[in-house]
């Protein structure tokens, strides 16, 4: 079983290194912030997945945190798009 696990890790990692390229030459700040949203969701999954491997239950509390931050980062982002634009 954890044979799949680090496949599905390995798999994430290529993902997160595929929002890593597309943050460095997104044409627009949305590309950029939705590639930073997949290297996010890529690295909360790969933290569950190593916390499921390793049998560390404080880091599903470290994966809800980067959750938390995730979340609060876009809100930040739109909310500074919608006052660019009205002014």
């Amino acid at each position: 079983m954890t044979d799949a696990i680090l496949i599905v890790i390995l798999i994430l990692m290529a993902s997160v290194a595929a929002g890593l390229v597309r943050v460095a030459i997104g044409p627009t700040p949305s590309d950029r912030m939705m590639a930073a949203q997949l290297m996010g969701t890529s690295g909360i999954a790969v933290v569950l997945l190593l916390a499921n491997v390793v049998e560390v239950t404080a880091l599903i509390d470290v994966a809800l945190i980067f959750s938390l931050l995730a979340a609060i980062a876009v809100t930040a982002f739109t909310r500074r798009r919608v006052q660019d634009n009205e002014e």
